[in-house]
């Protein structure tokens, strides 16, 4: 006879959290969200620490390199996105990771015949006013918004008869360290310092706009090297092929992409890259719901095991497989696992929740339920920097979003059972999410709820957070009553989440 837990799995939803006390401590500039992202020894560190307890999904309409860039200036981590073919996942690491602060790479270049028409279309599609003009390769000259009038010139004219050239460009050599690329533009009065090597080669550009915007950002995840820290989705298939070409590329961290993983598949991936790459190659995996899952991961190896199958908003494997568990019960029993594995061992394996968020306070009860970090789809795919189209839908913008089992996506690899290399029937489906700004100007206010939430509780960490916070269930009347009831609302132009 089948086995049958005794309580009902249980969603975010049907929690809240209870107030403790709040000393005179407890603001939120106090509040310090770091967490682990790599597992640890007790008394260590981790070798990835997380600024910001959030990072992004494995999805092609969401983690590409942009939002990999974005992410990493707020804290946290991208996954860039693995259903895609291995050179162009890898150069899209490449491009995270040539990034250094303050250092931007140009996606706005041109060649010296395009026209004036050209750049204003590549200023409306990218909202950059800066434009590289090149030439086999080379720099051969720079577009400002100070070097045209549309109502003074033609939209045939050529690029060459107006853009700077390089020989009246200051410019400075690959090398420069950002202080002494700062230092130029302000001894120069410049707002644009383009960044060459050896061979007139565009390495990067150093923005006056920039200056304070790093002064801004105190949060940054970066490496040793001044380098943006980004991660990567890989399969249980290719992983031979794929895992050396992400390396090479600067990858920090590699997760396996799965909508379930318990299983023999991430067990034997796991040990080969081990094997293989060695031990400083961190890599997660998942995804899992209970201990038995928590331990099988734990003991292959797994650096941060993902906890969640089918509460995505854009999954649907509950309604065609019958099979997963309520977010919120699985976190709250494979944390209970984790801190039992550790007891055991003396190794502190962090885990992630992925899926089932819907307002910005289940992140908050998901850490506090124990998960170390949260994975998000459907929030991080709403900003500018997601890779997907921005589309008008009924009059609003709107940013699509679809899942990686959806026959848009058609990621068989991440549903591998070990048969066909296809995807026989659809676990996601195609939709439109509304869309939100730069991820700069809407993550901010989620942390900052995050970090409200928490001094309602008494505590200035997550772990703080986890130790002291109460937690109650709720019955669907007192959902009801949570909300704003028996008014009629005004219009509102804040984004109440």
């Amino acid at each position: 006879m089948a086995y049958f837990y005794d309580e009902p799995s249980r969603t975010f939803n049907e929690y809240l959290l209870v107030p403790g006390y709040s000393s005179e401590e407890c603001i939120p500039t106090n509040v310090d969200l770091k967490t682990p992202l790599v597992k640890f020894k007790k008394g260590e560190q981790s070798s990835i620490t997380l600024n910001s307890p959030l990072v992004s999904a494995i999805m092609q309409a969401v983690s590409g390199e942009k939002m990999a860039v974005a992410l990493a200036k707020e804290g946290g981590v991208a996954f860039i996105y693995g259903s895609q073919s291995i050179e162009e996942q890898a150069a899209m690491v490449k491009r995270v990771k040539d990034n250094k602060a303050g250092f931007v790479v140009s996606d706005s270049n041109v060649g010296p015949d395009a026209t004036l028409a050209d750049i204003l279309k590549l200023k409306e599609a990218t909202n950059h006013s800066n434009v590289a003009v090149v030439e086999n390769n080379k720099l051969i000259g720079l577009v400002t918004g100070r070097d045209y009038r549309v109502s003074r010139m033609s939209l045939d004219t050529k690029v060459r008869e107006f853009m700077t050239p390089f020989k009246d460009l200051i410019y400075a050599k690959e090398g420069v360290t950002l202080k002494e690329a700062n230092d130029i533009i302000w001894d120069n009065k410049l707002n644009t310092l383009p960044i060459v090597d050896n061979d007139q080669k565009l390495v990067a550009f150093v923005f006056r706009k920039d200056y304070d915007a790093h002064k801004d950002k105190p949060l940054s995840l970066m490496d040793q090297e001044k380098r943006y820290i980004v991660g990567a989705g890989i399969n249980t298939r290719d992983y031979a092929l794929r895992v050396p070409a992400l390396i090479e590329a600067g990858c920090d961290v590699l997760c396996i992409d799965s909508s379930e993983g318990y299983s023999c598949w991430q067990a034997n991936t796991i040990k080969y890259i081990k094997e293989n790459f060695g031990a400083d190659i961190k890599i997660g995996a998942g995804n899992v719901v209970d201990e038995e899952g928590f331990r099988f991961l734990a003991d292959a190896g797994a650096d941060f095991i993902k906890i969640g199958i089918g509460g995505g908003s854009i999954c649907i494997t509950r309604e065609t497989k019958g099979i997963g568990r309520g977010q919120a019960t699985a976190v709250i029993d494979v944390a209970k696992a984790r801190d039992k594995y550790c007891e055991e061992t003396g190794v502190y394996i962090p885990i992630c929740s992925d899926g089932g968020i819907v307002h910005d306070y289940h992140m908050t009860l998901a850490l506090a339920m124990g998960a170390d970090f949260c994975m998000l789809g459907r929030y991080f795919s709403r900003f500018k920097e997601s890779p997907t189209d921005r589309v008008i839908i009924n009059g609003n913008y709107m940013k699509e979003y679809w899942g990686e089992g959806s026959s848009r996506a058609r990621n068989w690899q991440r549903y591998d059972l070990g048969g066909d290399q296809k995807l026989n029937f659809e676990e996601g489906v195609d939709s439109y999410v509304p869309y939100a700004g730069s991820l700069h100007d809407g993550l901010p206010q989620t942390l900052y709820k995050i970090k409200s939430t928490m001094c309602n509780c008494g505590a200035l960490s997550i772990k703080e957070l986890q130790a002291k916070a109460k937690l109650t269930v709720v019955s669907s009347t007192s959902i009801v009553e949570g909300g704003a009831h028996d008014v009629l609302l005004k219009d509102s132009t804040f984004n109440n989440k």
